[in-house]
């Protein structure tokens, strides 16, 4: 029998949030957390109730603003806006480097709020506020020659982002974007996230960083942050419903924007023969549950292929390590070696569960389906938010699965017979921002690579949306706007010579950097 888990000792949620008291008073109340507007925090709105995805436990929700009271915060914004832009460079560069300095110290709180909040393993939350400090140190240390002849913009950058990344894409881009010059508006993400994006925002505003954080629903706040006048720019990470919404509203008001969406990310498999490689690099791929816009939930295989990359896969996807993130042997142990804890929230891990069932009863394969024997619980804790590794074959047409995103640990896998069918199934979701093509010669990858709509393409090796001069954007419907990335970052929020063509995806025009 394995043995009986329990929590890790000093891990607590009770312990988190007395430590998030003790650090960030003016931020944290006894019972809820605050807005950040006009420089001052504000005890209003109406703060819901939440549980954390890792095992129901109750966990602070966001204090949801009504419209007009976002829209007093966004003219606050515009009002640091016009003071910051003058700041001299040197000045926002030391109070940058004071709030990474900040972040660092506190490193392991956020990531501990990281886990109760959106529920990643230790190693991931750890590695989420990394990439964060590590990234702006980056732009930090080279700022200079990026903001050569640039300027800010007029108004400060709204930012909306998914809950899956709060420190390494949503306070990294709030940090850049300061950097650059502009004041910032952060919404916090609906569906998780809040104590960790409120507590990196007080340190920020601790050293003069001109940041607004405020949360409600994107239907109530979209006319503030996305439709202001005031608003220089908006920065959108989410699904392409919401995405398109935004995106009609900034093409109307001609507004400087950056829009990344979801699409389907491919992995392609075609004359191909080294499957230790391909069975060595499945379990990554599972990282968070495939709970990123970089993850791979389809592979599109050779037919001639199928047997070979079922022999690699399977022992592969068997060995994936699931369970609640904090559940270990005994209270000093280490933090458990996860692959990835819960979805989201119980109410994603039901969608899965249902699109899984219905794919098969309408004739997908299910070709491996985890049980939750294999996972780490702990006795009696809720696992409703939890979802084994699935991995059907041929799902339906008729199938959210066969055309979209998951967003949860289920692979899809597309037989193919010849080239044209390997694209056309590698291009299904009109667009995607990652795709990898595992094949042996060199010849053949980069005649088909062109071919496959994704903005970065690996050649046997998963890509990512990367860091410090690595760009990043999208094709088709998985983007809109400005490419991001290395100095592309700082010229989407700022105003370069008068003509001036950013490289993006734009109404009137689109201009593809080559990525590395």
């Amino acid at each position: 029998m394995p043995p009986t888990l329990t929590l890790k000792s000093g891990t607590a949620w009770a312990d988190a949030w007395q430590r998030c008291l003790t650090v960030a008073p003016e931020a944290f109340r006894d019972d809820r957390v605050l807005n950040l507007w006009n420089a001052a925090w504000q005890a209003d709105g109406r703060a819901l109730p939440a549980v954390s995805p890792v095992d129901g436990t109750p966990v602070a929700g966001p204090p949801r603003l009504d419209r007009a009271t976002a829209r007093q915060a966004v003219r606050a914004a515009l009002d640091q806006h016009r003071a910051w832009r003058h700041v001299p460079l040197p000045e926002r560069r030391a109070r940058v480097a004071a709030t990474l300095d900040a972040l660092a110290e506190h490193r392991d709180l956020l990531a501990l709020l990281l886990v109760w909040e959106i529920g990643k393993p230790w190693r991931l939350a750890r590695a989420d506020v990394d990439r964060a400090v590590d990234g702006v140190r980056w732009y930090v240390d080279g700022i200079d020659a990026m903001l050569d002849g640039r300027t800010p913009l007029d108004g400060p950058v709204s930012n909306i982002a998914s809950w899956n990344y709060p420190m390494s894409v949503l306070v990294h881009a709030l940090l850049v974007q300061a950097l650059a010059g502009n004041a910032v508006v952060a919404k916090t993400p609906t569906d998780g996230g809040v104590a960790c994006l409120t507590l990196a925002t007080a340190l920020a505003a601790r050293e003069g960083i001109p940041v607004t954080l405020v949360s409600g629903s994107g239907g109530e706040l979209s006319e503030a942050l996305v439709r202001a006048p005031e608003i220089g720019c908006v920065s959108f990470v989410g699904g392409r419903d919401t995405g398109a919404a935004v995106a009609t509203a900034v093409a109307d008001l001609g507004k400087r924007h950056i829009l990344e969406q979801e699409g389907l990310n491919t992995w392609g498999v075609w004359n191909f023969s080294d499957w230790d490689t391909l069975s060595a690099t499945v379990p990554k791929l599972f990282d968070y549950g495939k709970q990123r816009c970089t993850a791979y939930p389809r592979f599109v295989v050779q037919r001639g292929l199928f047997d070979a990359f079922l022999a690699a896969y399977l022992p592969a996807v068997r060995t994936l390590r699931i369970g609640h993130p904090l559940a270990v042997e005994h209270p000093d142990a280490p933090y458990p070696a996860l692959d990835f804890g819960p979805v989201i929230n119980a109410a994603k891990a039901k969608e899965l569960h249902d699109q899984v069932a219905e794919a098969i009863d309408r004739g997908a394969v299910p070709l491996h389906r985890g049980t939750p024997a294999d996972a780490r619980f702990l006795p009696g804790q809720d696992t409703s938010a939890y979802v084994q590794p699935v991995t059907l074959l041929n799902p339906p047409r008729s199938s959210p699965l066969h055309h979209a995103e998951p967003f949860g640990p289920v692979d899809t896998i597309v037989l193919v017979d010849t080239e044209a069918e390997l694209l056309a199934a590698m291009n299904a979701s009109n667009g995607a921002l990652v795709a990898t093509l595992s094949t042996d010669e060199r010849a053949t990858f980069d005649r088909l690579a062109p071919h496959i709509r994704a903005f970065k393409i690996g050649h046997g090796v998963p890509r990512s949306r990367g860091d410090r001069d690595e760009l990043f954007g999208g094709f088709g419907a998985s983007w809109r706007g400005a490419f991001v990335g290395g100095d592309l970052l700082v010229r989407a929020v700022t105003r370069g010579p008068a003509g001036e063509r950013l490289p993006g995806n734009f109404p009137d025009h689109q201009l593809v950097p080559r990525p590395t």
